[in-house]
C-alpha cells in the first residue's frame, strides 16, 4: 500500500536511511511507527533460539509494512531488517491513524491489503503444513509470480532465503530444485531460479 509521500509529509513523516541488514524495529517492540519504503527492500521475519530464520515476508518500493499492530495496540510480531540499503518513510502511529480516519479512501485501500494479506498468510499457512517439500517450494514460487507473465520469470530470492521463507532446510530446497529443474518446473541458468 502506498499513502501519497506529499500527505504523509504534511502530517509530520520523515524519510530516513537504512543500511543494509538495519535493523529497522525488532520483534516485540512496541509498534509506535507507520513505515512505507521509498527505495529499497526490507525483510520481516522471526527466529528461534537455535538461530533457525523464518521469513514473513519481503517489502519494497511504495509497500508499507508492520502496520497491523497500530491498529490493535500490540508489539511488532517480527524483526523487520533492511535487505538493500533503503530509504524509508516513518510517521508516528497517533498520525498514521487520524489519517486512516480522515481520509476514507486510504482508509478503504488499507482494508484491501490487510485482506490481501490475511488471505495470503492462510495460503502460507497451507502450504506449511503440507509436509512435502516440493508443494512449499512451488507454493512460495507461485505465490511470488502472482498476476505475472505466463512466462517463466527470475526468482530474485537465493536458496537461503526460499528455505527461510518455506521452514525448510536449505539443503531441501537446493535438493527439490535440482530435481524440479530436472522435471521443467524451473529452469536454473547460472545458478539463477527462472518459474
Amino acid at each position: 500500500m502506498q499513502i501519497d509521500l506529499d500527505l504523509l509529509f504534511s502530517w509530520g513523516a520523515i524519510a530516513k536511511e537504512y543500511k543494509k541488514n538495519e535493523v529497522i524495529f525488532d520483534e516485540d517492540e512496541k509498534a509506535n511507527f507507520y513505515y512505507q519504503i521509498i527505495e529499497g527492500s526490507v525483510k520481516m521475519s522471526n527466529s528461534n533460539d537455535e538461530g533457525k530464520e523464518f521469513t514473513q515476508g519481503y517489502f519494497s518500493n511504495g509497500q508499507s509494512f508492520g502496520e497491523p499492530p497500530l491498529f490493535i495496540d500490540e508489539n511488532y510480531p517480527s524483526t523487520a531488517i533492511c535487505f538493500h540499503d533503503s530509504k524509508i518513510v516513518k510517521l508516528s502511529k497517533d498520525k498514521f491513524l487520524k489519517i486512516i480516519a480522515e481520509y476514507p479512501t486510504v482508509q478503504k485501500d488499507f482494508l484491501n491489503l490487510l485482506a490481501l494479506r490475511l488471505h495470503s498468510k492462510a495460503i502460507t499457512a497451507k502450504a506449511i503444513i503440507n509436509q512435502k517439500p516440493d508443494f512449499r517450494i512451488l507454493a512460495f514460487l507461485n505465490a511470488h509470480k502472482k498476476g505475472k507473465t505466463n512466462e517463466k520469470v527470475l526468482v530474485p530470492f537465493t536458496r537461503q532465503e526460499i528455505a527461510n521463507f518455506t521452514g525448510l532446510r536449505v539443503e531441501t530446497v537446493i535438493r527439490e530444485l535440482t530435481k524440479m529443474s530436472s522435471n521443467g518446473k524451473v529452469d536454473i541458468i547460472n545458478h539463477k531460479i527462472y518459474y
